[in-house]
This record gives structure tokens, sequence and C-alpha cells, in this order.
């Protein structure tokens, strides 16, 4: 166990001789709850009348974390554990002087709302570091999910459980079955277990035990679960198969030979969940369906950056948290302009198919790729081995083509291999953590021509680590080291080289070059965190870099390389309430980045401070302010330009969330020599009845970037930047956008939720140039001394010299306006535990012109106007159990 460490600190760069060991006090007698075996069933109807929940030893001692930490809670309550073979039982009596004030506020699954609620905790792997939560608030809405890294916790976990509530003159009572089948434990007879009771007129929070608001770590000070003894759990072995029906009316222009309008698709699949013991789970999936996941908002992307979308498929992210990389141990990862790099990022798995498409008059192509199967093994094995691998395969993909009437498919996705292996280790009761993630894709091509576009294989993996420098874990230091190798042909690697990730071409970068011969690139990546978390006063920084080699976005995500980043930063925090706060902090943080050429690409300084009132008001304020630096990526593959310096400053601005009118208010300004910006928004969320959420966030932005990129043209005469013409508008951009969410729950089981985001987009372009020299802010703007610019029937034509020798070029007008609609309704119904049907209907709509006016009256209309896509579904699931 010490050997482990030790090259753990090695790989850290931490001298073996600091490692830290346990204090003495961690070992020190923690609360014992004990589980008592019942012989008679217990129905699950929130009553507490079996004779269990009267003869077994209630625990009844709690302490406030919130309004008063440490003192003794202002209401009983009283907490039992049973169990038998199949099950652990829960009944809780939450006591209250005023029963009537309770507030019980009805939602959808894991909507977590500002109520009256008790959680129950569970460390059944015993590790200290993880476990499970299971909730109920008083209007009998279910909450679930999985606690990871001592103190985080992920809701996107759904287990199959029983829960009732009940409410009398005493106050509310609250009763689980937990069925073993969806715990995953190892063979001990003592698990790790904590309670939390929420009464919310009162903002208080009383635990079994608790994590200091100067302090760290949650499931590491678990109270011990103890006397569940000689069960013998079911196997777990649980079956989903589903079935689909959807209906698709879409746009056509009449003369589509692959699109009338309307398409009707039935579905079939299944997913499969074995036990393997009592902690490992085989998660399996055939011709998995994701038809009543909640759409992507729209995006007006002008960047080289692709947009990162959050995961919403079930498949992927329940027990996602396992293959989380790189951020153990400690508590807060700061990221000053650093993008980490993702060894796995799930949404590559089923994306759309990234082939090019033949010319041709119409063509369809598939929305994603289709996964064929895919497989999942996670879970807990021997001394705190966390492990998990994923398996999948997508399908060869085809687009149906049509040219004069004739039809033929091109291949635009080859099939596809995908798999991901993690494996993590603990020591020292969490002292130190080692652990690697493996990724591989392999892609086996029909058509010649793709092997040009993807490539052929790619391999990623890594270490990642923590080591706790003190017994009482307050000072910890946390990192990961990544490797990637990518192979495919020359022209492959010679466009990977030359994307926006790497941009090798760069004719003033001494320390990249093309290599147009190359069948194989290799990179690193690495990032280590020192962080003190505990106490008042707080501590972050941390180094990094990333290789302009690296490259993992065959199952990763990968905004950017080539780039070193540091920060070191620190604040303090008043966690003791008086009479004119009841917390603050304040913090602030210097950092730079750079280029492997030596170039600063960005640096300053950055402040944030916050303060809650105590009438629960809360505001925050940060200013940043950036001194001159050197861009890599403005000319997008072209030479270097400069960042003139520039200020920011932010607010937010949020209301007591138990009122039924809650409103929160953010803003901010950029401000430069080359980009000023605004934005601004509000979120108001009103809860006109117990069962009705609803959530309007309006928000505007406005950008004035002065240097927006057009485009490049090769021009020997160009001896000033390199024989290319780098050109830039001035571009005026207003967006107007809106998030507004409806939830109406008509009891814990049938929900019908809708999601709608209008927005409105325009981008007027003017004052067109080309940069005049590289490593500067300077322009030649178009029109002025010799050069000219005509603009004819929607397209520019730019003569830079005028009688010179440097010929003319032409580019489409850029100015745009967009007007977007997308939207879904879901009507959930869970008519028996685990089997769910669903009706869907999803709707979207959008146009676009060169009127770049932004008039909101004039927008809608074009909106409205707009033929919708809509998209009906039924889907039905069974879940089954043996």
């Amino acid at each position: 166990m010490k050997s482990a460490g030790v090259i753990l600190a090695i790989l850290l760069g931490i001298a073996p001789d600091i490692l830290a060991t346990p204090a003495d006090t961690a070992s020190a007698p923690r609360p014992v709850v004990h589980a008592v075996r019942t012989t008679q069933p217990i129905t699950i109807d929130g009553e507490l009348s079996e004779q269990v929940w009267r003869t077994a030893p209630p625990w009844t001692t709690f302490v406030q974390l919130d309004p008063n930490e440490g003192e003794t809670p202002t209401e009983k309550t009283e907490v039992r554990i049973a169990y038998d073979d199949a099950a652990l039982y829960l009944g809780a009596r939450m006591f209250d002087s005023a029963p009537d004030s309770i507030l019980a506020l009805l939602g959808r699954r894991d909507a977590y709302c500002t109520c009256d609620y008790f959680i129950l905790f569970l460390d059944p792997y015993f590790d200290r570091r993880s476990g499970f939560y299971f909730a109920l608030d008083a209007a009998g809405t279910y909450y679930d999910g999985v606690l990871t890294n001592d103190e985080w916790s992920d809701e996107s976990w759904d287990g199959v459980w029983e829960g009732k509530v009940g409410r009398d003159a005493e106050g509310w009572t609250a009763e689980m079955r937990i069925p073993f089948s969806q715990l995953r434990f190892q063979e001990t007879n003592t698990w790790g277990i904590n309670f939390e009771r929420s009464i919310a007129r009162k903002h208080e929070e009383i635990y079994l035990v608790f994590t200091p608001k100067d302090g760290s770590g949650f499931v590491s000070r678990f109270a011990d679960l103890k006397g569940i003894e000689q069960i013998t759990p079911p196997s777990r072995v649980e079956a989903l198969p589903y079935v689909t029906a959807k209906a698709e009316y879409t746009r056509s222009d009449g003369g589509d030979p692959f699109n009338d309008g309307k398409e009707y698709t039935p579905g079939l699949g299944a997913d499969l969940k074995i036990g393997i013991g009592t902690n490992l789970t085989l998660d399996a999936t055939v011709n998995p369906d994701f038809g009543q996941v909640e759409v992507d908002p729209a995006v007006v992307n002008l960047s080289d950056v692709e947009t990162f979308f959050t995961e919403k498929r079930p498949f992927f992210i329940e027990g996602a948290t396992i293959f989380s990389f790189g951020q153990g141990g400690a508590r807060s990862y700061w990221g000053f302009n650093w993008s980490s790099p993702d060894l796995f990022y799930s949404r590559r798995i089923g994306r759309a198919p990234q082939g090019s498409v033949p010319d041709a008059d119409y063509a369809r192509l598939p929305a994603g790729t289709r996964i064929i199967g895919a497989g999942k093994l996670s879970g807990q094995f021997g001394d705190n081995w966390s492990v998990g691998t994923i398996q999948a395969v997508t399908a060869r993909e085809y687009a149906e083509l049509s040219s004069n009437g004739v039809t033929s498919r091109a291949e635009v996705e080859p099939l596809t291999y995908y798999g991901v292996l993690r494996g993590q280790k603990q020591f020292g009761g969490g002292m130190q953590g080692l652990g690697l993630l493996g990724t591989y894709t392999a892609r086996m091509f029909n058509d010649e021509r793709l092997r040009d576009e993807l490539n052929r294989d790619a391999l990623t993996g890594g270490i990642d680590g923590w080591i706790f420098l003190d017994a009482d874990k307050d000072w910890v230091i946390s990192g990961s080291v990544m490797g990637s190798h990518v192979r495919g042909t020359p022209t492959r690697m010679l466009e990977l080289q030359t994307n926006s990730q790497h941009y090798f071409q760069r004719p003033d970068a001494d320390h990249l070059s093309v290599d147009s011969t190359a069948t194989s690139l290799t990179g690193y990546a690495t990032r280590v965190w020192l962080n003190k978390q505990k106490g008042n006063v707080f501590f972050n920084s941390a180094f990094g870099a990333v290789h302009p080699s690296f490259e993992t976005n065959d199952i990763g995500y990968l905004r950017r390389t080539d780039v070193i980043n540091m920060h070191a930063g620190g604040g303090y925090k008043w966690v003791v309430p008086t009479s004119w706060y009841r917390r603050a902090d304040i913090i602030a943080a210097l950092f730079r980045s750079y280029d492997y050429g030596g170039n600063i690409t960005w640096e300053g300084l950055f402040s944030v401070g916050s303060i809650q009132f105590p009438n629960y008001i809360y505001l925050e304020i940060d200013g940043a302010y950036n001194p001159q630096t050197v861009n890599t990526t403005r000319t997008r593959g072209g030479p270097l330009t400069l960042n003139p310096p520039g200020y920011q400053v932010d607010f937010r601005f949020d209301t007591d969330n138990r009122q039924v009118l809650v409103a929160n208010f953010y803003g901010g300004i950029y401000q430069s020599d080359w980009t000023r910006g605004f934005f601004g928004g509000t979120q108001l969320e009103w809860k006109p009845s117990t069962n009705i959420y609803l959530r309007f966030g309006p928000e505007l932005e406005i950008n004035r970037e002065y240097s927006q990129w057009i485009g490049a043209w090769e021009d020997p005469s160009a001896t000033h930047t390199y024989g290319s013409r780098y050109v830039f508008g001035k571009m005026d951009q207003t967006i107007l956008s809106a998030n507004i969410r409806i939830n109406w729950t008509f009891t814990p089981k049938l929900s019908l939720q809708v999601y709608l985001q209008p927005l409105i987009s325009t981008g007027d372009f003017t004052e067109f140039k080309e940069l005049a020299r590289p490593r500067s802010y300077d322009f030649f703007v178009y029109g002025t001394g010799e050069s000219t610019i005509e603009y004819q029937e929607g397209e520019y034509t730019v003569d830079p010299d005028g009688p010179g020798p440097a010929p003319a070029f032409s580019f489409s007008d850029p100015d745009y306006h967009l007007v977007s609609l997308r939207g879904n309704a879901v009507l959930r119904w869970e008519y028996l535990p685990g089997s769910v049907l669903y009706l869907v209907w999803t709707q979207s709509r959008a146009e676009s012109n060169q009127n770049a006016q932004f008039q909101v009256d004039r927008s809608l209309r074009d909106l409205m106007d707009t033929h919708p896509d809509n998209i009906f579904m039924i889907k039905l699931t069974y879940w089954w159990s043996l």
C-alpha cells in the first residue's frame, strides 16, 4: 500500500517522504446506527404502522448545519432502519410544531425544490468516498443519485425503489424500501450512513453528521450502519425492453424523393442489467432509443471551436461518474482559460455521420449513427478498486443520393468500435488514489474516400491520482498525465495537423511544422493542482500543458492544443453569521497561458466576492483585467496577432428561493480595443401551486467584434503576411434568447414537462479589412488608400491595391438574421416501478436571411410564419426483474 503511494508521488513530482497517513482522529469512534431485521412484511404507504417501526431503536440525535451551525435542531426527528433478505427499509418521522406550515411542493423526479425533504445517504461499499442517496420531499417527490469523490453528487442514476410520505397533526413521515438489487456493496456487516432533513420555511438543514462550512469531506464523515447480517439478496437481473412508434412531419420542397413531408418509424430494443456478485453491474443495450431526451439548445457559433453539448442519453449518463478523469481528491478545480481535454466524451458514440456527401440534387443523411449494441461494466471489487468499461459498436451509415432522377447511396460513416476502460484504487483510507483511463477507436472502411477524412484508429490513455499532504486532509495535490496516438492516411493526418485544434501551418510558429508524409500523430497533456480546502483561508493553484500533437476527438473532446497554462489563487470565507451577512467570501487569482513557442497568449488578474444577507438575498460581483497578449488563433492558421488590454465586470443577484416568485439577475461587460460585449438576463421561477413550476429565463447579448474572421486568400504579393491576406470585419451582433420550462406534476409518478427555447440573432458586418503585419493589431481597411471594395447581389469584391498587381477576390455577404424555436413536451407515467410510458412531442423551426437589422416583432412574425418540423413519439418500457 505504501509503495503504491510512493509511485503516485513520483508520477506527480512529490517527495515520497511527505506522504501522509490518516490522523488518529480519523479512527475515533463514530456514531453507530443499528438496523434490525424484520420478519413481517412492510407495506410502503407512509403510515409507519408496522410493528418494526414501534420496536426498532430510533435515531434522534441531529445537529444543525444551517442556519446555526452546530446547534440543536428546532424540531425533533426520529429515524429507524430495518431490513430483510430483499431490501433495506427506512421509517422517518419529522415532528413539526406547525404542521400547517410544512412546505410540500410536488415536482418531477430529481427536480430539487426549496421544500421540506428527508434524505438517506448510504456508503454500502464502506470506502468512505462513494455511495448512494435516496430522498422524498413532503409531497412525495422522488430524488436519488450517487455520491463520488467524498463530497460530489450526481443525480443521473435512477434506481427502482419505493417511497411514500404521510401527513398528520404531529408533522410528516417518510417510508422507503430500497431493494438490495439496486445497491452495490462489499461483503461487510458495516456500511456508512447519514441522514439529512430540510425545514424549508426556516432554511434549516440538519444532519446526523455534517461537513462544517469551513471543512471538506462528506462521505468520509458518515456514521456506521451496523446490524445487516446474513442476508441473501436475490440475483440482480433486470431487463427493460421497449417499443416505440414515431411520426415525423418535416418541411419538404416537393421535389425531394426522400422527403414527402412525413415518415413513420417503429422501434424495438432493450436494456439489460446483470449483477455480478453484489458489487459489479453489467449494463447492455441493443438498438437503444433516446427519443424522450430533451433537445439540445440552439447556438450561434462563429468561432473555430466546436460547441460542447452535455450528455442527456440515459444509457450513458447513468454511472458516468466512474469514468470521470483527472479530478479526484480535491473538492474544487479552478481553470482560468484552461480547457481540460476529455479522454472520453460519450456524445461521440452515435453522433451524426462525419463523412463528406458527394454532390447530388438531393441527399438524405441519418440524424445520428445507429448504435448496434453497447455494454457497460462498472462497480468495485477487491481492496477499494473502482472499475468501469464501455464497449460499443456503431453501424455503417449511408447517405441516399438523387441526381437527375437516378438514386444511389454513399457511405458517410464506417462501422466503428469504441472501447473505454477505467480503473481507480484508493489507499490509506482515501489519503491517496491512483487511476487509469484508456480508450480505443477503430474504423472499418468500405469506401476508400472516407480513409482521407477520418482517422483509421485512435488510442488514448492516462494516469490520474491524488495525495493528501497532511493527516487532516487540508492540503491535497491531484493531477493527471495523458497521451494520444492516432493513425490514418497522409491526407487525413495533413488535415488533422492543420485543423482548428492544432494549426501546425502557422507561418511564424518556429516550434511547429507540417509533415505531409505523416501517417500518425502522437502527443501528451498533463495537469497538476495544489489545493488547500479546509479552514477560512483556502488556496488553489494549477499547472497544465497540452502538447501541439495531442488529439482525443475520436472519442474525447478537445478544444485547443499548444497550450501551457497556470494560475495561483486563494481567498477567505466568513461562515459564522452576523447581523448583516449569513456568509461571505472573497477570491483573487493570477493566471497566464503560453504556447509552446513561449508566447504569452492570455494573462490577467481575477477577483470575485460574494455575500448572502440575513434575508437570504445573494450578491456576487467579479472582475478581471487582461494586459496585452499574443493571439495564436485569430487568423485561423495564419500569423500571430495581438490582443489589446481589456477588462470585464460581472454580477449575479438572487432573491430568497423560499418565495413563490424567485428572481435571479445576472449580467456583465467586457471592454477592450478588439471587442466590446454586454450580456444580461434573468431567471424567474414561479410556483403558482404546489404541483406547477414555471421558469422563464430571457437573456440579451450584444457584441461588437472589431476583428471577426471572414477568411484567408492566398496572394504572393501579400509579402507582409506570408503570402496570404487575412480578412476580418467589424461585427455588431445581437442575440436574444430565452429558456422556458413548465413542469406540471400530477402525482409523483405522472408528470408533464415542457421546454422551449426561442432565439433571435443578427450580425451586421462592416469595415472589412486585412491584417497589416504579423504580431500586431493593425489592419488595412478596404476602401481606403488605393484599395477598393464593391458590393453587388450579395457579394463583396475587394481589390487590395487598386491598380497594383494584387488580384481581386470576392466573398459572400456575411450579414445574417437567424430566428429559431426548439422545444419538446414529455408526458411521463411510471405505471409500475421502473416501467414508464412516454408521450413526446418535439418541434423545431428556423429561418435565416441576410437582413441584419434587429427587430423583435419582425423576427417573431418570421418565426411564426416558418413551417415547423414536428416529431410525435410514443415509447413504452417494461421493467422486469429476476
